[in-house]
């Protein structure tokens, strides 16, 4: 595809040779002739003279290599990868050793893979794909535009919007971790009679649980994105646009509200709120309730800036604390030549 072709199609401004043949997208450091890349940060400005790139997304053109000047560089590349790259589109129709039972409605232009099931009265919108060991249970809604990779399941009479998409292995509408307490000290199952429901544009990465509720709903609303090996505990709620990274865990009626990120590894106590806007750094321990706009570290967490101060010192501790019993014990001399002083 030539440069100027690209350009056209991202809508990028051309500062360069348009005739330029591109074969492919990489990063700066690992791309070669013949391919595009990309500056999202300006600090690293410094590499785009060592990179071997044919040409470049940027938001201001530089000289020396062939520029599509974009006012978001890395939104574009991302658009320029869907250009050279598209996966492989499975054939349409029902694979005949998919279960699919007579009470289900399955929408036009469907694919669904050979050992995917469907049960009873579940629903299924237009161009779904069910790759293989699907598992969609009895009486799920499901709408338009659905994609499940291999090993996906979604539970029982969960429902999900369009144009979500579930990567490997993961589970929708889980049972939820509820136990009561025997007199004995055995421990009774609660039944787990809500639902899960997702809404339209979600995508949730490979190993994520997402748990029905015990009664009412869990809810993972429009937008959001949760990587892989999150768990959401029942009856949380996961706002608008999140951005829940790898091995987090949601307790049971965390609630988050719209456009708030959680780095790795973080946990939540759960029966709290991370309001608008919050940010929750990687290991953090959240307690409780999280203003809208905050920036939070450590665990348990607190504000980010204050987090830094206090990391910043805690190597030193034992040594701020040999000099305060050093400075103790000279007070006590102090103290003790005063008092010696005026006896005498």
């Amino acid at each position: 595809m030539k440069l100027a072709e690209i350009a056209a199609a991202l809508g990028c401004a051309l500062d360069g040779d348009p005739h330029i043949e591109i074969s492919g997208v990489a990063g700066m450091e690992h791309a070669g002739p013949g391919q595009l890349t990309f500056l999202a940060n300006p600090k690293y400005i410094h590499k785009v003279k060592h990179t071997k790139a044919s040409a470049i997304l940027i938001a201001e053109a530089v000289p020396g290599i062939a520029c599509l000047v974009s006012e978001n560089p890395y939104l574009d590349f991302a658009r320029a990868l869907a250009l050279f790259y598209q996966p492989p589109e499975p054939p349409r129709g029902i694979h005949p050793l998919a279960c699919v039972a007579p009470s289900a409605t399955i929408g036009e232009n469907c694919s669904i893979g050979p050992f995917a099931v469907v049960g009873e009265r579940v629903r299924i919108g237009r161009n779904a794909v069910l790759h293989p060991h699907v598992v969609i249970y009895e009486g799920a809604q499901i709408g338009d535009d659905f994609l499940a990779h291999s090993h996906a399941a979604v539970r029982e009479f969960c429902k999900v919007g369009d144009r979500v998409i579930l990567q490997n292995s993961v589970v929708v509408g889980g049972d939820g971790f509820g136990f009561a307490k025997r007199a004995d000290g055995s421990h009774a199952k609660i039944v787990q009679s809500g639902v899960t429901i997702i809404e339209d544009d979600v995508e949730v990465q490979s190993l994520t649980s997402v748990d029905r509720a015990t009664v009412g709903e869990t809810r993972v609303r429009r937008g959001a994105k949760i990587d892989s090996l999150v768990q959401v505990g029942h009856a949380c709620v996961v706002g608008e646009d999140n951005i829940i990274c790898a091995q987090t865990g949601l307790a049971g009626s965390t609630v988050l509200e719209r456009d708030v990120l959680l780095a790795g590894q973080v946990g939540a106590s759960g029966h709290l709120t991370v309001h608008e806007g919050a940010i929750v750094y990687a290991q953090s321990g959240i307690g409780g309730d999280v203003p809208a706009g905050a920036r939070i570290s450590g665990s348990p967490a607190f504000a980010a800036n204050e987090w830094l101060r206090a990391i910043t010192a805690f190597p030193r501790l034992p040594e701020l604390l040999k000099t305060v019993r050093e400075l103790k014990k000279k007070v006590e001399e102090l103290e003790k030549h005063v008092r010696s002083n005026a006896t005498e």
